[in-house]
Parts: structure tokens; C-alpha cells; sequence
């Protein structure tokens, strides 16, 4: 019976951490939108390097959360509790790398990314519920990593922010930032492509949204290209919605 009781102690706390996980996942998730839909105001406010600093703000926050994740899994083994922290990790991914887009115009490395999960003992101050024996026991650095599955589906969900990037883009007068999206997005398609069927069932299953985000690039491109000059810049936004709602109803997309 002792057997038995020490294994229903280990299992219950097994449960409760898998479950505190679950909650950081959503936490991270639900900020990291956030940051998305505060970057997607930079195209329209007049000074783009508040909206940046304010994104950086929030992602900051957001690692405060990894950060908590990292100490729950301090002696774990990280892929015995995957599932619970993967959604966050992925939109996580795909905030840090649309605010690093937006500034560099390049994509953003996982090793970059993991570089800015590590922790220090500095940051130990969220850290309210711990006795000061189990803080001594807790490394003074700590970090957590991005999978590399995690990052390609990050990098996937990254594509249809672009293509939103895309329109507002248009509808602001810029008529540049559609062709350097559209060559960046045929450069993140060739190397999904390289993977095909041969990764994650999860990375295949993500390549046919990113080939809708980039027809729908390549689509407002082209009309620029062949209609640019027929069609007046504040009407430029109202076309491409026609037309993307067009392509959706004949894929079928909801």
C-alpha cells in the first residue's frame, strides 16, 4: 500500500504541474497575440518606433512567463510535458519573429530565439510562492528551448501575418513592401518545400495555409503590377479584400 500511495503523490503532482503548464501556455498565448495585433498598427501609426518599443514591452512580459515554465521544468523532462507548452511556444515564436521582420526584414533564427530564453538569478524576484531552501537549490541560470518543430510551425503561422501585413500595407500607399514580401514568403515556401512530407505531420499539414498567404501576396502583387496605375491608392485595400475573399471561397476556406 505504501507502494501505491508514493505512486498516486507522484502521479497527482505530475498532474498539477502538467496543468500549471497548461495556464502558462495559455498566458503566453494570449499576450503573444496581443504583441501581433499591436505590430500590425505599425504600417498605419505615424511613429513606428513607439508601436516597436511598446511590442518589446509585451514580449519582454511574455518571457517573464517562459521563464516561469523554465522553473517548472528545472529537473523535468521538457518533451514529458510538450504538449502543454507547445501552442504558446509557437505563438511566442511568431510574435518575436514578426517584431524581428519588421525591423530587420529577415527572419529571425531559432538559435536567436533561445538566446533570449536563458535566464539568470536576477530574475528570480516573480518567483513569490518558493521557500528560501528551494531557491537555494535552483540553479542561478536556467533556460528554455524552442524546439525545432515548434519553430518551423511558428514560422508557418508567421506567413499569414505577413499576408495581412501585405494588404495594410497597400491600403497605406505602400506599394514596395508587397514584392519584398511576396520574394520573402516564396523563400520561407522553397524551404518548407525541402521538408515535404519527410517532417512533423504538423509542419506538412502547415504548408497548405502558407501556400494560400503567398498566392494571396503573389495576387496582390500582380494586380499592382498589371492594374497599379488604373486603380486609385485609396482603393487599393477594398480590391485586394474582394479578391482574397474570392480566392477563399474557391479553396473552400472558411
Amino acid at each position: 500500500m505504501k507502494s501505491f500511495k508514493s505512486f498516486q503523490l507522484e502521479l497527482d503532482t505530475r498532474h498539477d504541474k502538467y496543468e500549471r503548464l497548461v495556464k502558462l501556455s495559455r498566458d503566453i498565448t494570449i499576450e503573444s497575440k496581443r504583441t501581433i495585433f499591436l505590430l500590425h498598427r505599425f504600417t498605419s501609426a505615424p511613429n513606428g518606433e513607439e508601436i516597436l518599443s511598446e511590442s518589446e514591452v509585451k514580449l519582454d512580459a511574455v518571457r517573464q512567463k517562459i521563464k516561469q515554465v523554465a522553473q517548472e521544468l528545472i529537473g523535468e523532462d521538457m518533451y514529458q510535458f510538450h504538449r502543454a507548452i507547445s501552442p504558446g511556444l509557437q505563438e511566442y515564436v511568431e510574435a518575436v519573429s514578426f517584431q524581428y521582420f519588421i525591423k530587420t526584414r529577415s527572419l529571425i533564427s531559432v538559435e536567436e530565439i533561445n538566446k533570449q530564453l536563458i535566464f539568470t538569478a536576477e530574475d528570480r524576484e516573480e518567483t513569490t510562492n518558493m521557500t528560501s531552501n528551494s531557491q537555494d537549490k535552483q540553479p542561478h541560470r536556467w533556460s528554455l528551448k524552442v524546439t525545432p518543430v515548434d519553430y518551423l510551425l511558428g514560422v508557418a503561422d508567421l506567413t499569414g501575418e505577413l499576408m495581412r501585413l501585405c494588404i495594410s500595407s497597400v491600403g497605406n500607399g505602400d506599394i514596395d513592401t508587397p514584392f519584398e514580401l511576396s520574394q520573402f514568403l516564396r523563400q520561407i515556401y522553397d524551404g518548407f518545400t525541402f521538408i515535404g512530407n519527410t517532417g512533423p505531420y504538423e509542419v506538412s499539414k502547415k504548408l497548405y495555409t502558407l501556400k494560400q498567404s503567398l498566392a494571396k501576396v503573389e495576387n496582390a502583387c500582380y494586380t499592382l503590377k498589371v492594374r497599379g496605375s488604373e486603380i486609385p491608392k485609396h482603393m487599393l485595400a477594398d480590391v485586394f479584400s474582394t479578391k482574397t475573399e474570392l480566392i477563399d471561397q474557391e479553396e473552400g476556406l472558411p
